[in-house]
């Protein structure tokens, strides 16, 4: 076994290459099913019975109340009885939920679907498989790795999602992401069987998985996936309503500005150090600050909005894989689980508080004012991120 390259660096070991591919396409299966409504989903709760502006943020992020709620559970289960068990009950309650969202013809009924796709909150438990099937060495990689394939999970997603709703109705994208939980779960045989299981101490000192430097990382997530859900709540009706661009249409808008902004994403990442350069998070925060601003005051014509959906795309690429790159470093290996259940709690907490935000601040039917807030919550995390860096 030869673990290093001739150039010093490490290389991966094939166990841990196929290891990480199955995590990997596992994540990408169940996220599809998420990241498919995101762009459509206001816009088809909207003609649901009862529906109303606050109802409708609630719809798109329901799911998160749920995921936030679970992660933490567990992913510490997962540290105690392995992570495959908990896996696959997590994608039988997502597969679940999005049966009951697909049978749907009221507001609630959806939110009630959303609610249950968010309980099979595994997203801690594959991250932890990850980090149990790799060595430290090269674990950061793994986990760009993983978040790279969640990234195109996201660009097919906003592709093949509006495509399919306009063709067979939203309701279709619930049962596709049902189908594809199971397709997820078969995916789980493919494992290698190298894998050691997490030690099965009786006890664990779950303090460790709150220490401030990883509770500022768990912030920094929940704020994350606050703005991207308030935004896409709102998104779908700039370019219906004032951008007239048809629904069919919306993926160019989406998948141009993600490909462009990975002019600038690829340079963060091999910019950024194995532990990461807080310096670097700034720059990544900054670029969604004038994302929304742009959104805010140039949403008005194709051109201006895809420009801001560049910048926006940039800076969001870089954090959603390199803030779990950077936990799964400094979390303690016997609550691996626990801590990453702590910063996938925070991430799907600030993707229902997203939704509310969004629904809250669309009732006067301006998506501006949702994008403004936005601005405003990105530049607080701005200054935070400078605040801490002159600390440390």
């Amino acid at each position: 076994m030869k673990p290093d390259s001739d150039n010093g660096i490490a290389a991966m070991l094939p166990a841990e290459k196929r290891a990480v591919g199955v995590v990997a396409s596992i994540a990408m299966f169940r996220m599809f099913g998420l990241f498919a409504l995101l762009p459509v989903l206001s816009l088809h709760a909207a003609e649901l019975e009862g529906a109303t502006p606050m109802l409708i943020g609630v719809a798109v992020g329901a799911y998160g109340l749920t995921q936030a709620g679970l992660q933490i559970p567990f992913g510490a289960l997962s540290d105690r009885i392995g992570r495959v068990p908990v896996i696959v009950v997590g994608l039988i309650i997502f597969a679940a939920g999005s049966v009951v969202a697909a049978m749907g013809d009221s507001i609630w009924t959806v939110i009630i679907g959303r609610l249950l796709q968010g309980a099979g909150a595994i997203s801690a438990t594959l991250a932890a498989l990850i980090a149990d099937a790799t060595r430290a060495e090269v674990r950061t990689r793994s986990m760009a790795f993983y978040g790279i394939g969640i990234g195109a999970s996201f660009i097919v997603a906003l592709i093949l999602g509006p495509a399919i709703a306009a063709k067979f109705g939203v309701p279709a994208l619930f049962w596709f992401a049902a189908l594809l939980a199971v397709v997820a779960g078969l995916l789980l045989t493919r494992l290698p069987d190298t894998i050691e299981s997490p030690d099965a101490a009786p006890k664990r000192n779950l303090r460790s998985a709150f220490r401030a430097e990883l509770l500022r990382l768990d912030f920094y997530v929940f704020l994350l996936h606050a703005i991207l859900t308030a935004s896409f709540v709102a998104l779908p009706f700039l370019l219906a309503n004032r951008l007239e661009l048809a629904l069919t249409d919306h993926w160019k808008m989406y998948v141009g500005a993600l490909l462009v902004s990975l002019l600038v994403t690829i340079p963060l990442i091999l910019s950024d150090e194995r532990k990461g350069k807080a310096a670097t998070i700034g720059i990544a925060v900054a670029l969604l600050v004038a994302g929304e601003m742009m959104l805010t005051f140039t949403g008005v014509a194709v051109v201006p909005v895809f420009l801001a959906l560049v910048a926006f795309f940039a800076g969001f690429n870089f954090l959603e894989a390199g803030l779990p790159a950077r936990l799964s470093i400094l979390a303690h290996g016997e609550v691996r689980g626990a801590s990453l259940g702590v910063f996938s709690s925070a991430q799907f907490l600030g993707a229902f508080v997203g939704g509310l935000i969004g629904g809250r601040f669309l009732e006067a039917g301006r998506p501006a004012d949702v994008f403004f807030v936005c601005a405003l919550l990105a530049a607080i995390w701005l200054a935070m991120s400078g605040l801490f860096r002159q600390r440390s």
